[in-house]
């Protein structure tokens, strides 16, 4: 476990719900990986995304699927890419990245809570 915070520090993370809309290989990037396009809704719009999910989706599977996303952390140059907002998963025992999401569907653009 890392440092304990503060709800205020938890408060000024803004993780949001979005659709994936679009999913490309990224041949560019270091470790396999894809490019996403995900919707936010009217609010926040569509961001890009740069995600090393490749073990357990493909650009295919992964258009359509609800996903939360850091939307309030500065754009971060990954190659050619400009990431927008950080796609959050975890870890499985070998180390790929599993998505996390919602279990039903929500309106894309809504707060974490």
């Amino acid at each position: 476990m890392t440092e304990t915070i503060t709800y205020a520090d938890f408060e000024r993370v803004d993780i949001r719900v979005g659709t994936i809309v679009e999913a490309l290989p990224f041949p560019e990037a270091r470790k396999p990986a894809y490019k996403l396009q995900i919707d936010f809704g009217p609010e926040i719009g569509i961001k890009k995304s740069s995600a090393q999910i490749t073990v357990h989706y493909t650009p295919e599977g992964l258009v359509g699927r609800q996903v939360l996303a850091v939307v309030n952390f500065p754009p971060r140059q990954i190659g050619p890419v400009r990431s927008e907002v950080l796609t959050l998963g975890f870890e499985d025992e070998t180390g790929a990245i599993v998505l996390a999401g919602v279990d039903r569907p929500v309106p894309n653009g809504k707060k974490m809570c």
